[in-house]
């Protein structure tokens, strides 16, 4: 009992274990049963229901091309109604404009078949008139031949009544007329010429004078001196300095000459250079005023001041071109116009002299309708000349010509300040209005400084020492005693003589007068032949 019970506990596990395995498989088994049942079903409703919406989508679709073929069947109508309408307008329109081409051409046919019916008419009318003026033209050359019968029965008739020959008298009646327009064509070059002059001084005084009042610049006397002022005696001495070493500084230095002589508390510069004998006269005033005179110091002060001097000298130059108005100066040709601020004639300063002749020559050239600022250049440079007239041997108006042609100047502005002088010939209008306004600015009252009474006498002696050669039988001084003119008597003096005598002249002058620039001196010999018709 107890074995059984000790066999019923030992195998009591492995009965539940067994029991146990029993009842999963059996759950098993009913699970997998009831789950194969339950995947049947489910496999055959989603198989229908696929195949149902197979069955809905096929007839969507087929609805939708249906659709769609209708639509296009539609669209596919309205474009073809819409093509045929526009293809039965253009056929409209083309029949209309063919019906109207139609209706133009048989207008014009008909035109055309009225100007061919017209045309035929005047060419009947042609035909007729051309018919009656040959008639015409033979009756004409009928009469003419008659004609000239009796112009040639009554030309013979004339010879023999008047005794002469045809081409004798036509001659004579030439000779008659030629001599008729011959005088009278000679009264009306006379009257011409008359009333020409009078006319041209009329209107030259009247651009003067407008001139003249445009540009009234005052009258101002000027004058440089060479004498320097000084402090007293003492300073004379050192200036001169130990051995004259401060004087001869001075000199080298600046190319002047200094006079010191007795005359109290000045010393005189002497040089031809207007522009050295400035620099010289700075020099010494600035020495004078710092006391410090020494060799040394002289050639310290001598660089300053050229410098300086140069300097002013091209500023000077600058506002003359800019104050007349021109454009184009070489700045070689601006510094030359600005020396001749130190440069005077007859006390009158060159370069307010120049500024004033282009001003003059800008009105005139204004009124003439020539190129101001052509007239105007000329005046400004016609004396530029004189800048280096102390370095050139020959006239000023020479040297002038020379600097303004090696600068590139026009040719016709050349001659003008070549010619200002009549010292060559006049080649355009520009050259006379030059000497015109320069003697204008020189020659105006006040405009230079000296007296009249000085310039009566200046001008007496230049006269009286011309006429104090034989042979001549007067003489007149012009442009402000800047040319003699003598006549002389032709059965006294030669031609040759006239040379021989006007190099005299000019000696004379030279040796017993003092006067700046240049005299002309011209000997005017004529033979006249005079006789009256009575």
């Amino acid at each position: 009992m107890n074995h059984l019970n000790h066999l019923t506990q030992e195998m009591w596990p492995l009965f539940k274990a067994f029991v146990v395995l029993v009842l999963g498989i059996g759950i098993g088994a009913l699970f997998y049963w009831v789950v194969s049942k339950i995947w049947g079903v489910s496999a055959a409703r989603l198989k229908d229901e696929a195949v149902k919406d197979a069955e809905r989508i096929r007839e969507d679709a087929s609805k939708d091309a249906d659709r769609v073929i209708r639509e296009a069947k539609i669209a596919s109508k309205a474009e073809l109604l819409k093509f045929r309408e526009e293809a039965e307008k253009e056929i409209k329109d083309r029949r209309n404009e063919l019906n109207s081409i139609e209706k133009r051409l048989v207008q014009r046919e008909d035109n055309i078949e009225k100007k061919a019916e017209s045309l035929d008419t005047k060419a009947a009318g042609l035909s007729r008139t051309e018919n009656e003026l040959t008639t015409i033209r033979e009756r004409l050359l009928n009469r003419e031949a008659e004609l000239k019968k009796e112009i040639s029965r009554q030309v013979s008739e004339l010879e023999r009544i008047a005794q002469m020959d045809q081409s004798h008298a036509k001659e004579m009646l030439l000779d008659k007329i030629r001599g008729d327009v011959q005088n009278e064509a000679g009264h009306i070059i006379r009257n011409i010429v008359d009333e020409a002059k009078e006319k041209a001084e009329r209107e030259s005084k009247k651009i003067m004078i407008y001139a003249m009042q445009r540009y009234a610049s005052d009258c101002v006397y000027e004058h440089t001196t060479a004498t320097i002022p000084l402090p007293n005696d003492e300073m004379k001495g050192r200036i001169i300095g130990r051995d004259g070493r401060n004087i001869r500084a001075i000199e080298a230095a600046t190319g002047v000459n200094l006079l010191i002589d007795d005359t109290p508390e000045a010393v005189v510069i002497s040089c031809f250079d207007p522009v050295k004998k400035e620099i010289a006269r700075q020099i010494l005033e600035r020495l004078i005023s710092d006391g410090r005179i020494h060799p040394t110091r002289i050639e310290e002060l001598a660089k300053k001041v050229e410098k300086e001097v140069n300097d002013e000298i091209f500023q000077i130059g600058e506002a003359a071109v800019l104050e007349v108005g021109i454009s184009g100066v070489p700045p070689q040709l601006t510094k030359l116009l600005g020396r001749l601020k130190y440069r005077f004639s007859y006390s009158q300063n060159v370069l307010k002299h120049c500024i004033e002749t282009a001003n003059f020559m800008g009105v005139i050239a204004g009124e003439l309708k020539l190129d101001v600022k052509k007239a105007k250049r000329i005046g400004l440079f016609h004396d530029i000349g004189k800048a280096a007239d102390h370095e050139i041997e020959g006239p000023h108006a020479s040297i002038g010509a020379d600097i303004m042609k090696k600068f590139g100047e026009a040719k016709d502005v050349v001659n003008a300040v070549a010619a200002h002088h009549e010292e060559a010939e006049a080649e355009t209008v520009y050259a006379t209005l030059a000497s015109a306004c320069d003697a204008l600015s020189a020659s105006r009252p006040g405009a230079r400084s000296e007296t009249a009474d000085l310039y009566l006498k200046r001008i007496e002696q230049l006269e009286d020492i011309s006429c104090s050669f034989q042979g001549v039988e007067s003489c007149y001084a012009l442009q402000a005693g800047r040319e003699i003119r003598v006549i002389v008597q032709p059965d006294k003096i030669t031609d040759l003589a006239a040379v021989t005598l006007a190099r005299d002249i000019c000696l004379k002058i030279e040796k017993e007068m003092n006067y700046p620039g240049q005299i002309k001196v011209s000997v005017i010999r004529e033979t006249r032949t005079v006789d009256y018709a009575k």
